[in-house]
């Protein structure tokens, strides 16, 4: 299944930070923070102006992003946890980034 977001609302997937301190101590899941950085799996078509016009949203699609910790709304999508969140909501892009395998 494939998900579309509407208006100016953009579909995060978080990306998994290291589970381990600098010191090598373990840190398990249930005490972790949930990471505020992320990349852009799909963009909706941008929002509405006063004038009716389209404004086009900024991010695009596998771009890497931060966002605020307490930003967007999770959902799971074909067994995915994601976020779907307002482009505003979106504190900015970090360039450079590279994907994690």
């Amino acid at each position: 299944m494939k998900f579309r977001p509407l208006g100016d609302r953009v579909v995060v997937r978080r990306i998994k930070e290291d589970q381990k301190t600098a010191g090598g101590i373990i840190i398990p899941d249930t005490v972790a923070e949930k990471p505020q950085e992320g990349e852009v799996i799909s963009v909706g078509p941008g929002a509405l102006d006063d004038s009716g016009k389209r404004v086009p949203s900024e991010v695009k699609a596998g771009d890497y992003v931060l966002f605020g910790k307490w930003s967007g709304t999770e959902v799971k999508v074909d067994g995915e946890d994601l976020l779907i969140m307002k482009e505003s909501d979106i504190m900015g892009v970090l360039e450079g980034k590279k994907a994690k395998k």
